[in-house]
C-alpha cells in the first residue's frame, strides 16, 4: 500500500506541493507556539545578583491555584528577620545575609538621575555582597550613615571612583550627599549603604505606613554552604521553617505554622535556576505572558491549519477520484481506498514536517526579539528548546492529516464502484444535505457567539468577535457547494441570449463544478474574515480603551519619577502648594489574583489593579455608578461593574484578593465604576496596598489644574527642581492610531501577519493546483475549437466570481461581530480601524485570486492538447 501511495504521489506533484506547502507551514506555526509555550513552564531567568548564595529563603513569588498553572506575583514579598540567625546556625552555612532591597539612585554632576536597571530595588546593604559571585571590591566597606560603594557600571556612568562624593536619592528621601568608599566589580551589585542604614532607608527598623507593614523583616536570606552541602542545607532549611515557623512572635495563630511569611505569603527554599525568579520577581511575571501568548495563539493557529490542510487534501484527492474508482472498480475495498489516501498524504506530510519544524524553532526566536524589543519580556529571559514542540507537532499533524485525508477519500470509497467511475469526472448534482447542515449551523453558532461583546465589554468579550468570524468562515466552507451552485443557477437564468462563449462557458463551470469553486471561495472568505475580525477586533478595544481612559483622565499633568523608583515622599505635597493646582492625587498600578466562585467552581484570575487615595475623584472619573471612591481608605476596593456583575462583587460585599507579594486580603468593596476597560478591573485603597509593593513609593500624582499657563509652568519649575522628577501631559494622543498601539497590541498584529502569510500561501497553492488539475478540461476545449483567447477570458471571469465571491461573503460573515462589536464597545454600529484595511484586503484578495488562475492557465496553454490529453497530469 505504500509503495502504491508513494508512485501515485510522483504523478499529482502539484496538487500534493500544495499538501506539502500546508503541512510546513502548519509545522512551523505549531513548533513556535510549543516553543513559547514551554519557555512559559520551563524557562528560568539568570540568577543575577544571587549567583553567589547557594540556597535562598524567601516568600514564594508564585500563586499556585489548584489545577491550575502558577500565576507569578511581581512585587517583592518579605520574610521574618529572625530567620536570618535560625539558618546562620545550621550545618554547612558558612555565611547567611538577610537582604532588604529599597529605591535607590545616583545623581551625577550634571543633576542627571544615573540609569539602573532596577531602580525601585537598586539599594542594598553591604553584607548583601556576599551574594554576588566573581565580586572585586576595590575600597573600604561603608560603614557611616553616609557613605556608600556603587557598582562600577553605576560609578563609571557617575563619573565618582572610591573617595569622591556623590548624590544619592533614596527610599524617596531627598537628594543627599555620601561617600563613595568602594566601587564593586560585580553585574547586579547595586547601590550599597552600610546595614544598618540600609535597614532604615528600607523601614525595617520601625516607622509608619510601608515601613510599619515591613519592619522586623528582609526581602530574603541568601546562605552559603560548604562545598557539597548544598542539598543537605537546603533540606534542613525546609525542616527548620516546618519546625519552627516563620511567625517569631506567634500573633497570628491561624497561620499555617512554618508555612508562611509575616505577609501569608509561603516561604520557600530555591537551589540552583530556581534562584532566577527570586533575583527579579517582576522579570520572572514575563514567562506568565508567554503562556497566555502560547495560550491565545493555539486555538486560532489549530483553526487555522485544520482548515488549510482539509482544503489541501480536498483538492489533492479529488483529483484523483478516477483513480480510486478505477481501484474500486478491480476489486479494492473502501478500507484499503481510505488506507491509501491516507498513506500518500502521510509520506508527503513527512518530507514537509521535518524543515516545517525548523523553521519553527527560528520563528520562535525571532518572536522573542521581538518581545524583548517591545519591553514585553526581558532581555535575560531565554527560550527553552526541547524536542517536545516537535514531538507535538509531528503528533498534531498526523492526526489532522490522516483524518482530513480519510474524510476526503470517504465518498469515493463508499460509492459502487460503477457509481465511482462514474462520477470521477463530474461532481455530484446536489451537495450533501448533511453538509449543508452543518455549514448552517456553524454559521448560526457564530451569529450567536458574536452577541458576547454586547454581554461582556472586557478583552475576552471581543475575543469572541474574533472566533465568531473563523467559524463562520467554516460553515461556509461545508455550507459553500450549495452558495456556488445557487450563484451559478442564477447567473445562468439571467444570461442574455447571445452571450459571449468565455461567459457562457464559465457560468457553466460555476454550476458544474459548485464544489471545487466552494472550497476556493470559502479559503479566500476564511482570510477575509480573519483579517478584519482579528484587526478590527484590536483596534476597537485599543479605541474603547482609549476613549475611557481621555473621558475618565481629568487630570491634565503626571509627575512620575521612573529612574527613581517612585515619586519621592514629599512631592504630593509640594505639587497641592503649587500655584493653579486644583487637585492631586497619586496613583499606582500593581497586580492583584481574585479568587471567586463561578458556577459554583473556584475560579482566579490575575488582573492589573491601580492603588488609589479617597483624593483620587478629583483626578479621575472612573464612572462611579455605586458607592464613592472617597471610601477608599483601609482594607477597601472599587471594582469594575462587568466583573462586580459576573462575581457577585457589589458595594459593602468582601472579595478575596491576593496581592502582588502574596498576601492574602479580603477587603470591603466600597465603589462600582464603569470604566473598567480603560482603569482595570480593581482598584485598591493605598492604606490596604501599603508594605505590599516593591518600592513602597508612589509611581505617580496626577495634577488637575486651572489650565493656565502659570499653573503649567509652575509645576514645570518644580520638576526641574527635583533630580528625576518628570512633568508630562496626560493626553498624549488620541490613543486609536496604530502609532499610539501598546507593545500587546503590535505583539497580536505581527501574528496575524504570519498567520495570514500562511494562509495565504497555502491558498494560493490551492488555487494553482486546482488550476493545474483542469489541464485535460482546457485541452478538450482546444479541440473543440475554442480558442486560447477565449479559454484566458472564461478562466479571467471564474475568478472574477471566485474573488468577488470570497470578499462579498468574508464581509457577510464579518459584518454581524464587526457591528455588535462596535455597538458594544463605541456605543456604535460600526467598528473602529484603519480605513485602508479592506480595500487592501479586498485587492489582495481578488489579486491572488487572478495571479494564482492566470499563470496555471498560461502554463497549460502552452501543452498541446493532444499532449495534455495523453499525459496523467
Amino acid at each position: 500500500m505504500l509503495h502504491l501511495a508513494v508512485r501515485m504521489a510522483g504523478h499529482r506533484i502539484t496538487a500534493l506541493t500544495a499538501v506539502a506547502c500546508a503541512v510546513l507551514g502548519g509545522a512551523a506555526l505549531i513548533t513556535g507556539t510549543g516553543v513559547l509555550a514551554e519557555s512559559g513552564l520551563r524557562s528560568q531567568l539568570p540568577a543575577g545578583r544571587l549567583a553567589g548564595a547557594d540556597v535562598v529563603v524567601s516568600t514564594d513569588q508564585s500563586f499556585r491555584p489548584a489545577g491550575d498553572l502558577p500565576i507569578a506575583l511581581p512585587e517583592r514579598g518579605t520574610v521574618p528577620a529572625s530567620l536570618v540567625g535560625r539558618l546562620a546556625e545550621l550545618p554547612g552555612v558558612t555565611a547567611a545575609v538577610g537582604d532588604v532591597s529599597f529605591p535607590a539612585a545616583v545623581v551625577d554632576a550634571d543633576g542627571r538621575v544615573v540609569p539602573a536597571e532596577e531602580p525601585r530595588a537598586a539599594g542594598h546593604g553591604w553584607s548583601s555582597t556576599e551574594l554576588l559571585t566573581d565580586r572585586e571590591v576595590s575600597g573600604d566597606k561603608p560603614s557611616g550613615a553616609a557613605e556608600v560603594a556603587l557598582d562600577r557600571a553605576t560609578a563609571e556612568a557617575a563619573g565618582v571612583r572610591a573617595g569622591d562624593r556623590v548624590e544619592i536619592v533614596a527610599a524617596g528621601r531627598s537628594a543627599a550627599e555620601y561617600r563613595v568608599t568602594a566601587v564593586v566589580d560585580a553585574p547586579g551589585a547595586g547601590i550599597l549603604f552600610a546595614d544598618p542604614t540600609a535597614r532604615r532607608l528600607a523601614g525595617r527598623d520601625g516607622g509608619s505606613g510601608d515601613a510599619a507593614a515591613r519592619a522586623g523583616t528582609v526581602d530574603l536570606v541568601g546562605l552559603r554552604t560548604e562545598p557539597g552541602a548544598e542539598a543537605a542545607v537546603a533540606a534542613a532549611a525546609r525542616e527548620t521553617i516546618r519546625n519552627a515557623g516563620t511567625d517569631a512572635d506567634k500573633k497570628d495563630t491561624d497561620k499555617k505554622a512554618g508555612k508562611e511569611s509575616d505577609n501569608g505569603a509561603e516561604v520557600i527554599v530555591s537551589t540552583g535556576s530556581a534562584r532566577g525568579d527570586i533575583a527579579s520577581p517582576g522579570a520572572g511575571a514575563a514567562r506568565s505572558l508567554l503562556i497566555l501568548l502560547a495560550g491565545s495563539l493555539s486555538g486560532i493557529v489549530m483553526l487555522i491549519i485544520g482548515f488549510v490542510l482539509a482544503s489541501a487534501l480536498a483538492v489533492s484527492i479529488g483529483g484523483q477520484r478516477r483513480d480510486l474508482a478505477l481501484m474500486r472498480a478491480v476489486g479494492a475495498t473502501p478500507k484499503q481506498i481510505r488506507r491509501l489516501a491516507a498513506a500518500q498524504a502521510s509520506v508527503i506530510a513527512a518530507v514537509a514536517v521535518v524543515p516545517g519544524v525548523g523553521l519553527g524553532y527560528l520563528l520562535a526566536g525571532q518572536f522573542r526579539r521581538m518581545l524583548v524589543d517591545r519591553a514585553v519580556i526581558p532581555d535575560g529571559l531565554p527560550l527553552t528548546y526541547s524536542p517536545l514542540p516537535a514531538l507535538a507537532a509531528v503528533l498534531l499533524l498526523g492526526i489532522a492529516v490522516q483524518v482530513s485525508a480519510r474524510g476526503a477519500a470517504w465518498r469515493t470509497s463508499r460509492l459502487p464502484a460503477t457509481e465511482a467511475v462514474a462520477e470521477s469526472r463530474s461532481e455530484p448534482r446536489t451537495p450533501s444535505k448533511i453538509r449543508i447542515r452543518a455549514g448552517l449551523l456553524l454559521i448560526v453558532a457564530a451569529t450567536t457567539l458574536s452577541v458576547v461583546p454586547l454581554l461582556s465589554r472586557t478583552v475576552l468579550g471581543a475575543a469572541a468577535t474574533s472566533m465568531a468570524g473563523i467559524i463562520g468562515a467554516i460553515g461556509l466552507a461545508l455550507a459553500g457547494p450549495a452558495l456556488v451552485k445557487g450563484i451559478g443557477d442564477t447567473a445562468a437564468r439571467r444570461l442574455r441570449p447571445g452571450v459571449s462563449a468565455p461567459t457562457w462557458l464559465a457560468v457553466a463551470n460555476i454550476r458544474g463544478y459548485a464544489l471545487r469553486l466552494s472550497g476556493v471561495v470559502s479559503a479566500l472568505a476564511m482570510a477575509v474574515v480573519f483579517v478584519l475580525t482579528y484587526i478590527l477586533a484590536q483596534t476597537t478595544v485599543m479605541s474603547a480603551t482609549a476613549q475611557d481612559t481621555r473621558t475618565g483622565t481629568l487630570a491634565q499633568q503626571s509627575l512620575s519619577a521612573p529612574g527613581l523608583g517612585g515619586v519621592p515622599a514629599g512631592t504630593l505635597a509640594d505639587v497641592r502648594r503649587t500655584e493653579g493646582v486644583r487637585a492631586a492625587a497619586p496613583v499606582s498600578d500593581t497586580t492583584v489574583v481574585w479568587e471567586y466562585e463561578m458556577f459554583g467552581e473556584p475560579e482566579v484570575e490575575a488582573a492589573s489593579a491601580m492603588i488609589l487615595t479617597p483624593a483620587a475623584p478629583g483626578v479621575l472619573d472612573l464612572g462611579v455608578r455605586d458607592g464613592s471612591l472617597a471610601g477608599l481608605t483601609g482594607d477597601t476596593v472599587a471594582v469594575d461593574s462587568e466583573v462586580a456583575r459576573s462575581r457577585d462583587a457589589g458595594v459593602g460585599k468582601r472579595i478575596d484578593l491576593v496581592l502582588g507579594d502574596g498576601s492574602r486580603v479580603s477587603p470591603k468593596v466600597v465603589a462600582v465604576y464603569d470604566r473598567g476597560l480603560g482603569f482595570g478591573p480593581v482598584a485598591l485603597s493605598h492604606d490596604l496596598a501599603a508594605g505590599h509593593t516593591t518600592a513602597g513609593l508612589d509611581q505617580r500624582v496626577l495634577v488637575r489644574t486651572d489650565g493656565t499657563g502659570t499653573a503649567q509652568r509652575a509645576l514645570a519649575e518644580l520638576a526641574a527642581s527635583r533630580p528625576g522628577l518628570a512633568l508630562a501631559p496626560t493626553d498624549t494622543g488620541s490613543g486609536d492610531s496604530l502609532s499610539d498601539a501598546p507593545a500587546t497590541v503590535w505583539i497580536n498584529l505581527a501574528t496575524i501577519v504570519v498567520l495570514l502569510g500562511y494562509l495565504l500561501l497555502s491558498i494560493a497553492n490551492k488555487l494553482v493546483a486546482t488550476t493545474a488539475q483542469r489541464r485535460n478540461e482546457i485541452a478538450t476545449l482546444r479541440l473543440n475549437g475554442t480558442t486560447p483567447r477565449q479559454i484566458l477570458a472564461m478562466m479571467r471571469r471564474e475568478a472574477a466570481v471566485i474573488g468577488v465571491a470570497a470578499v462579498a461573503t468574508g464581509l457577510l460573515l464579518s459584518a454581524i461581530p464587526l457591528v455588535l462589536l462596535g455597538i458594544g464597545f463605541l456605543d456604535r454600529p460600526w467598528p473602529a480601524g484603519p480605513v485602508w484595511l479592506l480595500p487592501a484586503v479586498a485587492l489582495t484578495v481578488i489579486t491572488t485570486a487572478f495571479v494564482t488562475v492566470e499563470l496555471p492557465t498560461r502554463q497549460a496553454l502552452r501543452t498541446a492538447p493532444a499532449h495534455a490529453l495523453s499525459a496523467r497530469e
